[in-house]
C-alpha cells in the first residue's frame, strides 16, 4: 500500500513516502479500513519535532531539526520508529478481526484519534492513533472495532476527516469546563482547526462566543458564530476589561497567557491543549488562588465526547471547515502550509487515489 513513514524526529526529510507498505493485518476485536482521507494536526508535526520533548522551551520552531529526544511523544514516552501518522481518519471498513461482526464491512467510519480501548497499551489511560500505534497516512490503516465509529451524514469524505482530532478536543476542552447557555467563552487560537471548532461547538451550548484571531481573519470566524473577535495583537485586558469573561478554552500559551486569567471572572475556569506560542507561561499565583479559579488540562476524552459529536454531525448541529486539500505524495507540502498558518479551519489529505 502507499504510505508515508516518519523515520525519526527533525525536518520534512524524515517524512518517506512510499508504495511498497504492507497492509496491516487485521487481529481479534479489530477492524481494516480503506482510508479516504486522512486531516494534518500540531500533533502530526509536534511528533515529528520532538517538541513534546521536556527539554523544548519555546515554540515548536525552536525543536531544532535533527534533535532525537527520548521522551519525544505525547506521552512522555519515546516514539517507535518507522511511525506512520496520522490521528484524522475517513474511510470504510473492508475487514473484519475475530469477534466482530461481518455487517461492519462497508460502514462508511471516522476514527476516535484519542483512543480506550484497555488492552493495547496498559498504563495510558488513552493512546492516539498516529502516535503509539499508526494512524492514517495510509491506504489501510487497523484499529479496535469500538473505535471506529459508522457516520451517517452528507458530509463529504474529506468533510468528515476534519473533525476527529481537532473537533473532539475542542468538545473535550468545553465539556471538561462545563460550558452552559449564556456563558461568556473566551476561544483562542479561533481560525485553527481547534479553535474554529470550539467556536461553533461553544455557540451549538448557547454561550457567548468571544474569539482571538489575526484581523485578517475575523470575518470569517465571526461567520462561525463568534460574537467579537478581538486581533490577537491587542492587549486583551485592555480590550475586554478585568474579569470579563467565564471561561478560557485556550490552545495558544505563549506569553500571553497571564492576560486569560486577568479577563477571567472571579471563580471562572481556563481549559488548556495546546501551546503553539510556546508551552512555558508564567502564573501569578494570587491571581489563581485569590479569584478561585479552576485550570483544567484536557488529553483524556470521556466516553460521551466523541459519540455527542457523531451526533451533532448527523443532525446538522455543525458544519465542517476545510480550507484546502492535498493528495498524500504531497504531505510535506501540507504540513508547511499548516505551519504558516495562513487558512481558516483544516487542511486534509486525499488519500484515496482518484
Amino acid at each position: 500500500m502507499r504510505a508515508v513513514l516518519l523515520t525519526g524526529h527533525g525536518g520534512l526529510d524524515r517524512l518517506v513516502y512510499r508504495d511498497d507498505v504492507a497492509i496491516p493485518a487485521v487481529g481479534p476485536g479489530e477492524v481494516l479500513i480503506r482510508v479516504s482521507a486522512a486531516g494534518v494536526n500540531n500533533t502530526d508535526i509536534n511528533t515529528r519535532l520532538g517538541w513534546y520533548a521536556k527539554l523544548i522551551r519555546s515554540g515548536a520552531d525552536a525543536a531544532a531539526a535533527g534533535a532525537a529526544p527520548d521522551d519525544g511523544g505525547w506521552t512522555g514516552l519515546p516514539v517507535a520508529f518507522p511511525r506512520i501518522q496520522g490521528a484524522d481518519c475517513c474511510g470504510r471498513i473492508v475487514g473484519v478481526g475475530e469477534g466482530v461482526g461481518e455487517t461492519r464491512v462497508d460502514e462508511r467510519v471516522i476514527v476516535r484519534p484519542m483512543m480506550r480501548t484497555p488492552a493495547a497499551f496498559p498504563g495510558l489511560t488513552c493512546w492516539t492513533l498516529g502516535s503509539e500505534c499508526d494512524g492514517a497516512f495510509a491506504e489501510y490503516v487497523v484499529v479496535p472495532a469500538r473505535e471506529a465509529y459508522r457516520v451517517e451524514c452528507d458530509w463529504t469524505d474529506v468533510e468528515l476527516a476534519s473533525l476527529p482530532c481537532a473537533y473532539s478536543t475542542a468538545e473535550n476542552l468545553l465539556h471538561r469546563a462545563g460550558v452552559r447557555e449564556g456563558e461568556r467563552v473566551l476561544v483562542t487560537g479561533a481560525s485553527g482547526g481547534v479553535g474554529s471548532a470550539a467556536v461553533q461547538l461553544a455557540r451549538r451550548r448557547g454561550a457567548e462566543v468571544i474569539a482571538v484571531a489575526s484581523g485578517a481573519k475575523a470575518g470569517a470566524v465571526l461567520a462561525l458564530g463568534a460574537g467579537r473577535v478581538v486581533s490577537r495583537d491587542e492587549d486583551l485586558v485592555g480590550a475586554l476589561g478585568q474579569n470579563s469573561v467565564d471561561i478560557a478554552v485556550d490552545i495558544v500559551g505563549g506569553t500571553g497567557w497571564p492576560a486569560l486569567l486577568d479577563v477571567l471572572a472571579p471563580g471562572g475556569r481556563l481549559a488548556s491543549s495546546g501551546a503553539i506560542a510556546g508551552p512555558i507561561v508564567e502564573l501569578d499565583l494570587r491571581t489563581l488562588y485569590l479569584k478561585d479559579l479552576t485550570l483544567i488540562g484536557c488529553t483524556a476524552q470521556e466516553e460521551t465526547v466523541f459519540a455527542n459529536l457523531v451526533g451533532y454531525v448527523e443532525r446538522g448541529e455543525i458544519e465542517p471547515v476545510v480550507a484546502r486539500t492535498y493528495p498524500l505524495e504531497e504531505i510535506a507540502h501540507a504540513q508547511e502550509d499548516f505551519v504558516a498558518k495562513g487558512f481558516i479551519g483544516k487542511l486534509v489529505l486525499e488519500v484515496e487515489e482518484r
